[in-house]
């Protein structure tokens, strides 16, 4: 796929390895988004899923949201995304898990209403990163609670040497990544063959 080994090109030349297996895509990616790349990242994912019947796209806050929406916008179908904390806006019932972040190190609480997903819903995750898999299986309990189905789960960038993904594929999950990275040092990175 050519948008498989352009956003591959693009992690070689301006990725950047930083300590604890940080993988950086903060200029095309997370911080300032290539939005060319982004829309072709969508439409592959749609390509993917476009025969599950999504019905909804749900990530977690904040670096995810971009290529939901980019994946809904190809889909044609909402995107909701599970907020950090809870705010004052948030009323009534809530779906939450704890979700443990490999990239802060830290476990947040992560809360969607309970007016957004609904049990005749079929839920597509979507999300930039997967390492060891503890945003996906948040949001996977999240959906859980809100008796909607899992359609499965569309990643950017998959730090496939962490084991996430396997797990996941393991259970039956179906976990399509656009770019899975098998090993990676500040000085190479290897992907896996798709």
């Amino acid at each position: 796929m050519v948008t498989i080994r352009a956003l591959e090109e693009r992690i070689l030349k301006e990725g950047r390895v930083l300590p604890g297996e940080v993988l950086k895509v903060g200029s095309f990616l997370n911080q300032q988004i290539d939005t060319a790349l982004l829309t072709e990242m969508g439409q592959e994912i749609a390509r993917l899923f476009g025969d599950s019947k999504v019905t909804k796209i749900l990530t977690i806050e904040s670096s995810g949201i971009a290529i939901a929406v980019a994946a809904g916008c190809a889909l044609g179908v909402p995107v909701v995304f599970a907020k950090k904390h809870a705010s004052n806006n948030m009323s009534g019932e809530v779906f939450t898990s704890k979700v443990f972040s490999y990239t802060h190190q830290k476990t947040f609480d992560v809360v969607v209403s309970a007016d957004y997903l609904k049990p005749d819903d079929n839920i597509l995750v979507v999300d930039d990163f997967l390492a060891k898999g503890g945003a996906l299986n948040g949001l996977f309990d999240i959906i859980g609670q809100s008796g909607a189905k899992l359609a499965g789960a569309a990643i950017a960038i998959e730090k496939g040497f962490q084991g996430g993904g396997d797990a996941l594929r393991a259970k039956g999950i179906r976990v399509e990544s656009l770019a899975i990275i098998d090993s990676m040092s500040d000085t190479s990175l290897t992907f896996r063959e798709q």
